[in-house]
């Protein structure tokens, strides 16, 4: 597998992936797709990742990179939308997408990376922890739509 950064042409089988993450959301067209993609594109050091057998997506990642007027004004980021294809399961490739996205949060000055995941399954919370991640804050959210059942 090579991990790399999701072009424009990927984004319809992106976007098909991502039906295993959220399989009851509204389904996007590959133009709404491209166009969201090239708005998150504009954020620097921000980008969706993907884990590539051959040139099939089968992990992905998103790093969004965010201003900051606290901290010495160092950025910090945030990872969303974090997706192995249930076929590519267990293999390393969400760890290696998501370290790649670490790597690219520490290049653009981000002093620290934050997800969050509404699974309270031991394996998902085992899967953050030996990326690196530690549960060490208490998270809260409001949503205007429901979450997904987890």
């Amino acid at each position: 597998m090579k991990v790399r950064i999701v072009e424009r042409d990927d984004i319809p089988q992106l976007l098909q992936l991502y039906r295993h993450l959220n399989p009851g959301d509204k389904e996007m067209t590959a133009s709404e797709g491209q166009n969201r993609w090239e708005l998150l594109r504009r954020y620097p050091g921000s980008n969706v990742f993907g884990g590539y057998v051959g040139e099939v997506i089968v992990a992905t990642c998103t790093l969004v990179v965010i201003p900051n007027l606290t901290r010495g004004g160092a950025p910090y980021g945030l990872i969303e939308n974090v997706v192995t294809s249930p076929a590519h399961r267990r293999r390393g490739y969400g760890k290696a997408v998501l370290s790649e996205a670490i790597d690219a949060a520490w290049q653009a000055g981000c002093y620290k990376v934050m997800l969050l995941t509404g699974s309270k399954q031991p394996g998902t919370l085992k899967f953050y922890h030996d990326v690196g991640f530690e549960q060490s804050k208490t998270g809260f959210q409001i949503r205007r739509i429901p979450p997904r059942a987890s």
